[in-house]
């Protein structure tokens, strides 16, 4: 069985001595180079602005799924809206509802009295005491 060179280990491994099969002089002769090296010029994110005022860490937290009213009227009469009944009756997944959160919105009309206890907009509040239900 031949066995594989192993690089670097000298004049007796089989695969040269001092460059190794490298070449000369250069980056690519030398050890690792990082995938994000440019080469020596102004790296990409050094060029870009910077993000600057009160929304600047604002990309970093997942806004909350929006749910219209209307939706709703798929759930039971008197139940509790929380974030496990709209994954049970499939408006959210659990891994929405885990990460993002849930909110309440006013479109639509709502036929059903329910008790909602995830955050609601303005709108949405108004539609759901119209029905009879609570927030």
């Amino acid at each position: 069985m031949k066995h594989k060179k192993r690089l670097g280990r000298g004049y007796g491994s089989g695969k040269g001595g001092h460059t190794v099969g490298r070449g000369a002089k250069g980056s690519k002769a030398r050890g690792k180079i990082p995938v994000w090296f440019e080469g020596g010029q102004l790296p990409l994110i050094r060029r870009l602005p910077f993000k600057r005022g009160k929304d600047r860490f604002g990309r970093l937290r997942p806004k909350p799924i929006g749910i219209n009213v209307q939706l709703l009227n798929r759930l039971p009469e008197g139940s509790q809206v929380t974030g496990d009944i709209l994954v049970k009756y499939g408006l959210i997944t659990d891994k929405e509802a885990r990460l993002m959160g849930v909110k309440i919105l006013g479109e639509g009309e709502l036929q059903r009295k329910l008790t909602v206890m995830v955050p609601v907009s303005a709108g949405a509040a108004k539609k759901i005491t119209q029905a009879g239900g609570s927030v």
